[in-house]
């Protein structure tokens, strides 16, 4: 009988090179195929062709059709203020404009670049832009990018920041836009691309927004897919927003808002810590949402009285002020935000 069972030497020969295969399949998928991961332009079903407009949310706006200077076709969404919202539209809040003209109403209040998660299209993000439009009455410019939705292209962090750059740039030429106080909106991803941006134009952007954001992809993996951590040397997407933070200059006002149920890891407090010099002032206000998840964080309760009392406190010239945080696991929940 003994000699229908493998000996312990060949088990464990077997075993090895089992492991062995596994760990380079593994490795080889990271590798190879860590951009369909990474950017999962296709999920929900649906998302690379359904794109939901502005208007179907009784929103006006222009689309933008945007040319890389790599010849890639990104196709974009724009929502201009216009004073008559104020008594059009239900939802508006009202500003009292004084006697300025159309152009100078829009020159004057700031301009939000919105960069959406790694999942879906910017279409997904209307109800998020209706607030910083109608609410807050920012312009906004919904970025899509390359292999997303309707825009042309597939995704890769070097095609990512070209995209960023070429809308920053579309919006420095734009006479009025030009004008405008710009505040970069990054969700997870959105994050990472925001911090790059301003990374590489520190005058010309206002503040930062940034949810659920990270310190880098590598340091990701082994919270996101832990059975890849062994290889996450491998990630060649490296998104290195820690070592980015230092070239944006420590006057810039940064918000950070973090889901911590669910949060993926590598962007919470040391992400925090990364945005503040020693002994100089603390960059970065910071907020995490006990009960929040990574991709509901933006339906919390205190997240847009966050967002508007910041928004509020750059048009009034001043840094923002230290936001009562939810942090505490013992504190009561807050009501709703009423926007």
């Amino acid at each position: 009988m003994s000699g229908f069972l493998p000996s312990l030497e060949s088990f464990a020969k077997g075993t090895l090179a089992t492991a062995t295969a596994l760990g380079t399949v593994g490795a080889g998928l990271l590798w190879y195929g860590q951009n369909y991961l990474i950017y999962p332009s296709a999920f929900p079903p649906g998302s690379r062709n359904d794109v939901a407009k502005p208007s179907d949310f009784g929103i006006p706006y222009q689309d933008v059709e945007l040319k890389t200077p790599d010849n890639v076709l990104l196709r974009c969404y724009l929502l201009v203020q216009k004073r008559e919202l104020s008594t059009s539209h239900p939802d508006a809040l009202f500003l009292d404009e004084g006697n300025v003209t159309e152009e100078q109403f829009i020159a004057s209040r700031p301009t939000v670049l919105m960069f959406h998660g790694n999942g879906g299209n910017h279409g997904h993000r209307i109800p998020l832009a209706k607030i910083f439009y109608m609410r807050m009455r920012c312009n906004v410019f919904m970025m899509s990018y390359r292999g997303y939705g309707l825009s042309e292209g597939s995704p890769s962090e070097k095609g990512l920041q070209t995209d960023a750059q070429t809308a920053l740039n579309y919006i420095l030429e734009h006479p009025l836009f030009a004008q405008t106080p710009i505040i970069l909106y990054g969700q997870s991803i959105g994050g990472a691309v925001s911090i790059d941006l301003a990374s590489k134009n520190p005058t010309r952007i206002a503040a930062l927004i940034l949810e659920n954001t990270f310190t880098s992809l590598p340091s990701l993996v082994p919270h996101a897919l832990p059975v890849l951590g062994p290889v996450s040397f491998l990630c060649h997407q490296k998104w290195d927003s820690i070592n980015k933070i230092p070239m944006i200059p420590a006057t810039t006002p940064v918000l950070m808002l973090r889901a911590y149920e669910g949060a993926l890891g590598g962007g919470g407090e040391e992400g925090e810590k990364g945005g503040a010099g020693e002994g100089k002032e603390e960059r970065a206000k910071y907020m995490e949402f006990e009960e929040g998840g990574h991709n509901d964080t933006c339906v919390q309760p205190g997240y847009w009285s966050a967002i508007i009392e910041f928004v509020t406190s750059l048009s009034d010239g001043k840094r923002p002020k230290p936001l009562r945080s939810s942090s505490s696991r013992k504190s009561k929940t807050e009501r709703p935000d009423p926007f």
